[in-house]
C-alpha cells in the first residue's frame, strides 16, 4: 500500500510539474504563432506528517461552531481533536458523540462534535479540475462533504458548489449541486451518482471532481462524468460561477436531509481525505494544444457526442479546442476525455472524444519533450502521415521524435 501511495503521489507530481512546464519548452519556432501561455496554478495537499499533527495551517483554517440553519447536530471544534493527520498521508476529519468542553448548541448542550476546515483567504479558484480522494464513513446521520463556497460570502447570491456529498442513509451514492439565487436548499440543480452492484463508498477511496470553465460545471466520480451543468439549467436564474470560489472539507452529524444518528450509527465516524487537488489556468474555459504547422487539437464539428473524431485543425480559440489536463491524467475538452478507441495500444489507433472513465485509454502523460503518450501503449499522439491538412485524424503511433508528434500545452 504504502509503496503504490508512493508511486501515485510521483504522478502527480510530475503531472502538476508537466503542467508548469509544458507552455514554456519547444523550440522558438513552434511557439511564434501562439499566444502567451497561459500560466497555471495548482493547489494541492496530500496531508503528508506526523500522526497527531494538525493541517496545514498556511492552506487551512477549521472552523468552529454549530449551524442552526441545517439543524445539524455537532459542534465544530479547533485542535486536532476532530481534524488532525494520521501520520500515512491522510487528513482525518472525525464526528465523536461526546461533548467533554460543554459546547452550547441551537438546540441546547451539544451532542457531537466535529471538524470543518477551508481555503477562505488562503486560497481561491476561479475554473479548473477540482477534486479530493477520499473514504467517506458510513451510518445514519452522518453528513461529509466536500464543497466551495462563492467570495464574498453572501449566501445563496454569492453561489455554492457541491462536489461531493453524501447522505448516511444512501450508502451508494453520492450528490453533486449548484446552489444560488433562486435555486438553494432542497431547490438546488444537481444530480446522483450511484456505485453498482450495491457497494458502499465508505468501503473505499474514490475521486470526486468537477471540471469548471465559465458557463459550464462537469462533475465526475473516479473519472466517470455524471452531469453537466451550464446556465441553460437554471430555467432563466442567474448563473453565479464565473468568478472565485474558496474550498471546503467537513463531516456533519444530523439535519434535515440526513435526518439524526439513531441506535444502528455507531461513532466514532470518520472521513478520511487522502489529497485535495486544483488546477486552475488564467485560460479559463482551457488552453489550446498545438502540433504540426501550428495547428491545434480539434473536436470534429464541435460535437460532444461519444466517438467524434479529434483530428488537426486551424487554431480558433472554440471549446472544441479548449483542453484541461486534469491532475488524474487526463485530457479533457466539452466535458468529456480523449480516448483511445477501443482502448487500443496498436499503432494508427484512433483517438476520439468519450465519456471520462478512468480507463487506461484515457491517460495521458506530457514529458518535457513534448510528447503526449498514452502509456498504456506507450505510443505518442500522432497526425495521421504527418499531414498538416484541416481534419486530418490524430492516432497513436510508436514514438519517433518526429514534429507531427510534437505538441505545446497552452
Amino acid at each position: 500500500m504504502a509503496s503504490s501511495r508512493l508511486l501515485r503521489r510521483c504522478l502527480l507530481a510530475a503531472l502538476s510539474a508537466a503542467l508548469v512546464g509544458s507552455a514554456a519548452v519547444g523550440p522558438a519556432q513552434a511557439r511564434t504563432a501562439a499566444p502567451a501561455a497561459a500560466a497555471v496554478t495548482t493547489f494541492s495537499d496530500t496531508f503528508d506528517g506526523p500522526a497527531g499533527a494538525a493541517v496545514d495551517s498556511s492552506k487551512w483554517t477549521l472552523e468552529t461552531g454549530d449551524n442552526v440553519n441545517n439543524h445539524e447536530r455537532q459542534y465544530y471544534t479547533s485542535g486536532t481533536k476532530n481534524a488532525a493527520l494520521d501520520g500515512q498521508g491522510h487528513l482525518v476529519i472525525t464526528a465523536r458523540k461526546e461533548n467533554p468542553a460543554g459546547y452550547q448548541c441551537w438546540y441546547g448542550s451539544c451532542q457531537y462534535t466535529s471538524a470543518r476546515l477551508n481555503t477562505a483567504g488562503k486560497f481561491n479558484a476561479q475554473y479548473g479540475h477540482v477534486e479530493a480522494r477520499m473514504k467517506i464513513p458510513r451510518g445514519q446521520g452522518m453528513w461529509p462533504a466536500f464543497w466551495m463556497l462563492g467570495t464574498p460570502v453572501n449566501w445563496p447570491d454569492s453561489g455554492e458548489i457541491d462536489v461531493m456529498e453524501n447522505v448516511g442513509f444512501e450508502p451508494s451514492t453520492v450528490h453533486g449541486t449548484i446552489h444560488g439565487p433562486g435555486y438553494s436548499g432542497s431547490g438546488g440543480i444537481g444530480a446522483p451518482y450511484s456505485l453498482p452492484n450495491g457497494q458502499a463508498f465508505a468501503d473505499a477511496f474514490h475521486t470526486f471532481a468537477v471540471d469548471w470553465a465559465p458557463d459550464s460545471i462537469t462533475w465526475s466520480v473516479d473519472g466517470n462524468v455524471y452531469q453537466r451543468r451550464t446556465p441553460a439549467d437554471l430555467g432563466g436564474k442567474t448563473w453565479v460561477f464565473n468568478k472565485p470560489f474558496f474550498l471546503i472539507l467537513n463531516l456533519a452529524v444530523g439535519g434535515y436531509w440526513p435526518g439524526d444518528p439513531d441506535g444502528s450509527t455507531q461513532f466514532p465516524q470518520a472521513l478520511v481525505v487522502d489529497s485535495v487537488s486544483v488546477t486552475t489556468s488564467d485560460s479559463a474555459a482551457g488552453v489550446p494544444i498545438r502540433g504540426l504547422a501550428g495547428k491545434c487539437v480539434d473536436i470534429a464539428g464541435a460535437n460532444a457526442a461519444n466517438g467524434t473524431p479529434v483530428q488537426l485543425y486551424d487554431c480558433n480559440g472554440t471549446g472544441a479546442q479548449a483542453w484541461t489536463v486534469g491532475s488524474d491524467g487526463t485530457l479533457r475538452a466539452l466535458g468529456k476525455c480523449l480516448d483511445v478507441s477501443g482502448g487500443g495500444t496498436a499503432d494508427g489507433t484512433p483517438v476520439q472524444l468519450w465519456d471520462c472513465n478512468g480507463s487506461a485509454a484515457q491517460k495521458w502523460a506530457l514529458p518535457a519533450a513534448r510528447d503526449i503518450v498514452n502509456p498504456q501503449a506507450n505510443k505518442c499522439l500522432d497526425v495521421t502521415g504527418s499531414n498538416a491538412a484541416n481534419g486530418t485524424r490524430l492516432q497513436i503511433w510508436t514514438c519517433t521524435g518526429g514534429a507531427n508528434q510534437k505538441w505545446t500545452v497552452g
